[in-house]
């Protein structure tokens, strides 16, 4: 089961239930196309997740990590499935990076990898977007990381037994794939990351965990639309405008 936030005609922000294109919640329901899709939560902070994939380890030229290696987006990041988000301006690259993104559902403090999975409300599609000129002139990644509109997230909120271990993650630029690969492939699972942050940060629910992302990373251009798709999740779709 999917479900799905979305701002109704009345305006009003409601979660539902994903029948098909068919929104139920409550006694009501609105089909898909005539609502506005909301990121599937409000995190007060998302933890991401570097060089969790040998292939990109290697792309990267880094070594494999033996622990994984952590660092933050604020709420400010957050952006809407399908919205035109606007990137730092004359910034000679900036990238894309498809992920899968954990969704929490209780406060969750030095919790076992054996019990981690109860904590976790969902799945969903991250793109985790970096600034590349100045993620490398800093050692923080503020810059490179946390500006505004550098996590589009969504569109819905998968059961996690719904996504298959063997996921696939793909992401195209303008209909052309240029990532491709599976969870599987993980260096450290989504329990071992859960023990692991929780040993230093108490996460809180609605907090999102970004899991890393496969090899094929590059740049995006002003105009772009980017689309990732996740087995079991279905697609984040967003387009790009980098101003002048």
């Amino acid at each position: 089961m999917s479900t799905i936030r979305f701002r109704d005609s009345s305006g009003y922000v409601r979660t539902g239930t994903l029948d098909g294109e068919t929104i139920q919640y409550g006694s009501s329901e609105i089909q898909r196309a005539e609502a506005s899709i909301l990121a599937p939560a409000q995190p007060s902070k998302i933890v991401c997740v570097g060089l969790n994939y040998a292939d990109h380890a290697a792309e990267q030229n880094e070594p494999i990590p033996d622990r994984p290696l952590l660092f933050l987006k604020p709420p400010n990041a957050v952006a809407h499935p399908h919205s035109e988000v606007t990137l730092p301006s004359g910034k000679d690259r900036i990238d894309y990076e498809a992920e899968l993104a954990v969704v929490i559902d209780k406060q969750a403090k030095e919790v076992p990898a054996e019990d981690a999975l109860s904590y976790v409300r969902g799945f969903t599609c991250l793109d985790d977007l970096s600034n590349r000129d100045d993620q490398n002139r800093e050692q923080n990644w503020i810059r490179g990381k946390a500006f505004d509109n550098a996590a589009p997230m969504g569109p819905v909120l998968a059961s996690p037994t719904a996504v298959p271990e063997d996921a696939s993650i793909s992401l195209s630029v303008n209909g052309e794939t240029r990532q491709h690969s599976s969870r599987d492939q993980f260096i450290f699972s989504i329990p071992e990351l859960i023990e692991e942050i929780t040993t230093y940060l108490t996460l809180e629910p609605g907090d999102v965990i970004s899991t890393g992302t496969p090899s094929g990373v590059g740049p995006v251009s002003d105009g772009d639309t980017i689309s990732i798709s996740i087995d079991g999740i279905g697609t984040l779709t967003h387009s790009v405008q980098i101003p002048d």
